[in-house]
């Protein structure tokens, strides 16, 4: 079994449950991992942010959790109904949400990952779904070093750097 199958079958992943990519990006380590959070996937897509967009689209090998996917998938519907996004931009906002999931390995939440959330965090308070995205990352069983949270969330952002990852 190769390494990227491995850390995306974390505790609680399946082979049915978990998109693998074979390989990391040509020129592109396998040991770095960028774990893409979903407030940095929102202000990509959503916010048009540029220093996001930069982060979440630089070349790599890119993990995610399911959350992630739900998450977005749901602010686009909610960004209709409120009138933030046309329909055609809601259309082409699920298109790009559909390429970012392609492209990336991603970590289905499972037992061991709601497990992990009732525990403590280095910096508390922290809210149940950024608590699953941390919890996510914690049971890919990576070296810290090896470890990039691209947020923009500041409590993941904080949670991240005390549990030794590098935050983008």
């Amino acid at each position: 079994m190769t390494r990227s199958k491995r850390v995306a079958r974390a505790k609680g992943a399946t082979p049915r449950t978990a998109r693998v990519r074979e390989r990391p990006a040509e020129g592109v380590s396998e040991d770095k991992i960028r774990y893409i959070e979903t407030s940095a996937l929102l202000a990509d897509a959503l916010e048009g942010d540029v220093s996001a967009q930069r982060a979440v689209r630089r070349p790599g090998r890119v993990i995610t959790s399911s959350l992630t996917h739900a998450e977005a998938a749901r602010a686009v519907v909610r960004a209709r109904a409120m009138g933030r996004v046309s329909s055609t931009e809601a259309q082409a906002l699920v298109q790009a949400l559909s390429t970012f999931a392609q492209r990336c390995e991603t970590v289905v939440v499972g037992e061991q990952i709601l497990e992990r959330v009732g525990r403590v965090f280095p910096v508390e308070p922290v809210r149940t779904l950024d608590a699953i995205h941390l919890a996510t990352v914690e049971m890919l069983g990576a070296e810290p070093g090896s470890v990039t949270v691209v947020t923009r969330d500041k409590r993941v952002r904080e949670n991240a750097r005390a549990m030794g990852w590098s935050t983008e």
